[in-house]
């Protein structure tokens, strides 16, 4: 992410990574360390988005946007409420509402989070993202402060009444980012335009 953030030009297409972590904690830029309580076996990684502690699994959806918001004449703000205004909309086609909370990104289901969000902007261009539960072990939240918050209830959408798996929810998400984000899905295809999707993600 980094590299070809730095490495793009005016002209670069954007991507869109979605990818499916191994265990990993990741703590971000002003991350505070005491807020990993007992890491155990899995990895503590330091990374260079913003926010605090997280952790990603099997089972969750790792969206990474690599897109020159310049170009789509995005403020920062906005593209944050878009990210999580296209999680929302997917939550919604299995009817379970989601919603903000002030303060603190991410999407929450009756007050617990179902998705984080950590992104950094370099040049008017954004990366890192979001990490969305869908059907996932949850219990390595337990070994946290998840986003530095103690105590936070963390839910998967298989615990909501959603689907088992990430098939389903990952064509629904490129959906409502696209609808989101003012972008149109090509026909006959998972990309995004001008958004190549790797072929080695995994979902």
């Amino acid at each position: 992410m980094q590299a070809f953030t730095d490495a793009r030009g005016e002209d670069t297409a954007d991507e869109l990574w979605l990818v499916e972590h191994e265990p990993v904690f990741t703590l971000g830029q002003a991350g505070r360390p005491e807020h990993v309580l007992a890491a155990g076996d899995i990895p503590v990684v330091h990374v260079d988005r913003g926010g605090q502690v997280t952790y990603h699994g099997p089972g969750q959806i790792v969206a990474y946007p690599l897109l020159d918001l310049r170009r789509l004449k995005l403020g920062v703000r906005d593209y944050v409420c878009r990210i999580e205004q296209a999680v929302i909309d997917t939550l919604a086609a299995w009817n379970i509402e989601g919603a903000r909370k002030p303060g603190a990104p991410g999407v929450y289901v009756d007050g617990a989070k179902i998705a984080a969000l950590g992104i950094r902007v370099r040049h008017g261009c954004c990366f890192h993202g979001l990490a969305f539960n869908v059907a996932m072990d949850l219990e390595p939240f337990h070994r946290i402060n998840p986003c530095g918050y103690a105590g936070l209830e963390v839910v998967a959408m298989s615990g909501l009444g959603g689907p088992g798996g990430l098939a389903p929810v990952k064509q629904e998400l490129l959906q409502a980012l696209a609808g989101n984000l003012g972008l149109r899905l090509r026909p006959g295809s998972d990309a995004l335009p001008g958004v190549h999707l790797p072929q080695h993600t995994g979902l």
